[in-house]
């Protein structure tokens, strides 16, 4: 071989490798253009509007925009029950407000408890009258009187002595009581009945055989039932009325 042959083929080598290194470029170039193409990318361009919102410190002061809670701006109810830790935890001194928080809830619990006790207690006394019988059940059926001194010895007391008493402190139902409990024991020494602190109207009126006798028993209990259990003021008058069939009663039962 001579030199322009051997001249020949390393100029035709280099041209093959440029023309390689050309179609490469291309094709990466080409490349990048269709993914630049292909790209899901969206960009806005168009312009936004900036907006100014005025007096919002002023406007949003309400309760419902208070997202860090204070001692202060907490409800009544949770501001008493820090009132209660720390009153618990100096008195107690106690070191943790987990303790003191413990112990108020149980003060808090207890008292609650004291308390429904003491409504439940008014109010079963405001039902109850003083002698124990139901305010809306003073029938004639109710036993007459519970049992006392005075009830359990009619025969040994001296009842004009307690109805002059009653009367000077113008106590007309108590003076009223007294003569009922005069006339049970005039009916009871006469033995027309027989007394017994448990029973009722009734069961005296039933035992009572004499027609007259026992339409004056029926009207005597009425006013009886009427003044004392009634528990109604009785002014001078009234008393002075129901005194009289009383009084008339037991002469009729003594003569």
């Amino acid at each position: 071989m001579n030199k322009k042959q051997f001249l020949h083929i390393v100029f035709l080598i280099f041209g093959l490798i440029f023309s390689t290194e050309t179609i490469s470029a291309k094709s990466i170039t080409t490349l990048e253009i269709v993914l630049v193409e292909h790209d899901s990318l969206q960009i806005d361009t168009t312009n936004g509007k900036k907006r100014f919102f005025e007096n919002l410190k002023t406007i949003y002061t309400s309760e419902d925009f208070v997202y860090d809670r204070t001692v202060e701006s907490s409800g009544w109810w949770t501001r008493f029950k820090e009132w209660l830790n720390e009153l618990f935890k100096d008195f107690f001194q106690m070191k943790g407000e987990k303790e003191a928080s413990v112990f108020t809830d149980i003060a808090i619990k207890l008292g609650a408890v004291i308390i429904i006790l003491l409504v439940i207690f008014f109010i079963f006394k405001a039902v109850m009258n003083s002698e124990g019988k139901w305010v809306f059940g003073k029938g004639s059926d109710k036993s007459i009187i519970p049992v006392s001194d005075i009830e359990a010895n009619i025969h040994a007391v001296d009842f004009k002595t307690l109805i002059a008493s009653a009367e000077a402190e113008q106590n007309y139902r108590l003076a009223i009581r007294y003569y009922y409990l005069w006339l049970l024991k005039g009916l009871t020494t006469s033995e027309i009945i027989e007394y017994d602190v448990e029973k009722t109207n009734s069961d005296y009126q039933n035992e009572i055989t004499s027609i007259d006798l026992k339409e004056n028993f029926s009207y005597t209990s009425y006013l009886y039932n009427y003044i004392w259990y009634g528990e109604f003021d009785v002014n001078e008058q009234e008393f002075t009325k129901a005194k009289n069939a009383f009084i008339q009663f037991i002469k009729s039962i003594e003569a």
